[in-house]
């Protein structure tokens, strides 16, 4: 892979007005830049959302994958932010301290407010201004929506002793699949408080879609989400932090398996563990 710019990752509440605004100035950058910048990120999520057909593989979710693959996830697109302004790095979005719907980073000049009926109303994502692409959008729209707390059932937001709870699961994983009560399905959330589901489930709309990367707020929560993960890794040093390590089966990527849809020598778990390598966290 590539060099990046080291960067630090900041919590958005950390975020100065200008880093603020060069953020998002990059996102919709990379947006209007053609259909070869932002929408591939989308179509990959996309096309990698479930069980890879060719080869019965869950590369993004429900597999041990999920981490590292969406750390390599999070770093093409930070990379591609930095192609754009060298100063930006991806910052998080800490759930389980801005839980509000309606105060940042809900905010006309961060990531918008949004009517009853779904639709983005303000700031740099807002419907008419942020388009989306309706072959790239589960739901066909042109559009993103957020319900925050108003779908699916899903009406409060993980805890931070819930995250507490889930960051001393170990180990890595187990049973490698929904089953496992392992550190990764916990934290992905079909086992255990629920975490990450239940994020994408809150904000509603977009977000709980195979095309939720349409919605910016997918990079906040995700990063987070890594974070978590670097933060898990520090305090289990001496652990196995991505299992299987061996043969995991021919359905099972393994430590030293190529990822798709990269399948470079730095799409292998083994070689996504270090993340100090690209960036750091405040």
């Amino acid at each position: 892979m590539e060099a990046v710019t080291m960067g630090v990752r900041k919590n958005i509440t950390s975020l100065t007005a200008d880093e603020r605004k060069r953020f998002t100035e990059a996102v919709v950058t990379l947006k209007n830049g053609g259909t070869d910048r932002y929408e591939p990120f989308v179509k990959t999520h996309v096309d990698f959302f479930g069980r890879d057909p060719s080869t019965g593989i869950n590369w993004a979710h429900q597999a041990p994958t999920f981490l590292p693959w969406h750390r390599r996830y999070l770093l093409e697109f930070e990379r591609s932010l930095q192609s754009i302004d060298p100063t930006v790095s991806l910052p998080y979005w800490d759930w389980t301290a801005a839980r509000s719907t309606s105060a940042f980073p809900w905010t006309d000049d961060f990531l918008g407010r949004y009517t009853a009926a779904g639709p983005v109303t303000s700031g740099p994502f807002r419907r008419g201004v942020w388009n989306v692409d309706p072959n790239n959008d589960q739901s066909g729209l042109t559009y993103i929506r957020r319900a925050l707390g108003g779908d699916n059932g899903i009406v409060t937001l993980p805890t931070a002793a819930q995250v507490t709870t889930v960051q001393a699961v170990t180990p890595y994983d187990t049973a490698y699949g929904t089953t496992s009560t392992g550190y990764r399905n916990q934290s992905e959330g079909f086992r255990g408080p629920n975490l990450h589901n239940r994020v994408h489930n809150w904000v509603g709309g977009t977000m709980p879609t195979t095309s939720s990367t349409n919605d910016p707020v997918f990079w906040l929560h995700h990063c987070f989400v890594d974070k978590l993960w670097a933060d898990w890794q520090s305090a289990h040093p001496g652990i196995d932090h991505y299992q299987p390590t061996g043969a995991g089966g021919s359905t099972v990527v393994d430590l030293n398996e190529r990822m798709r849809p990269w399948n470079d020598a730095d799409s292998t778990p083994a070689s996504l563990l270090d993340w100090t390598k690209w960036y750091t966290y405040q």
